[in-house]
């Protein structure tokens, strides 16, 4: 009898361990829940800065897709998880953030969202340094607000606006994505 549920076991860890990516050695999960519903992996990779390995980055949708526009557009939940490979400081998260706003946002766009721009940037400096191995999760709710992780514990208070989500989720999936081929495999396409 004992071996019977060993087997199952063994079984169910195999069947998860197959159903998870891996990215340059980090693990990505298959799934996430934000806001009690379950998301599935849409894509995974590593954002590299010249030769620098900075994080993996992973996001999650109600279903997957190749389309950012559709990303984008998806009013939520959906989740973009950065599972860090260096120290970074919250400045040099911040100023990364903002650039990457700054590519795909037209100043009257990021006037509108100064606000949430400020609260983001209040959270990630109350985070401080996010260290190697740290996973920092930003989960875009239904309801139009963001919501800060960091290794699953929320951090700040949740930053209200869709419009903030669309232009913060653009970083990654906008036409000038901070990276090309991250974007591509955050869309699934490797």
């Amino acid at each position: 009898m004992k071996r019977w549920y060993l087997g199952i076991a063994f079984s169910a860890l195999w069947i998860a361990a197959a159903g998870a990516a891996t990215v340059d050695g980090i693990g990505v999960a298959d799934t996430a829940d934000v806001g009690g519903t379950a998301l599935v992996l849409n894509g995974a990779g590593m954002r590299t800065w010249y030769f620098f390995h900075v994080y993996v980055g992973a996001l999650y949708l109600r279903t997957r897709t190749t389309d950012a526009g559709q990303a984008l557009a998806e009013p939520g939940p959906k989740r973009l998880s950065m599972t860090l490979t260096r120290n970074l400081s919250a400045d040099e998260l911040i100023d990364a953030l903002r650039e990457g706003i700054a590519r795909n946002a037209s100043p009257a766009e990021r006037a509108r969202i100064a606000p949430q721009l400020d609260a983001l940037a209040a959270t990630m400096r109350a985070i401080g340094s996010a260290k190697d191995g740290d996973r920092i999760a930003i989960d875009f709710l239904p309801d139009g607000t963001t919501r800060i992780t960091l290794d699953g514990r929320p951090q700040g208070r949740p930053i209200a606006g869709r419009r903030f989500q669309r232009d913060l989720l653009a970083v990654w999936l906008g036409p000038d994505p901070v990276q090309t081929d991250l974007k591509r495999a955050l869309l699934g396409g490797g």
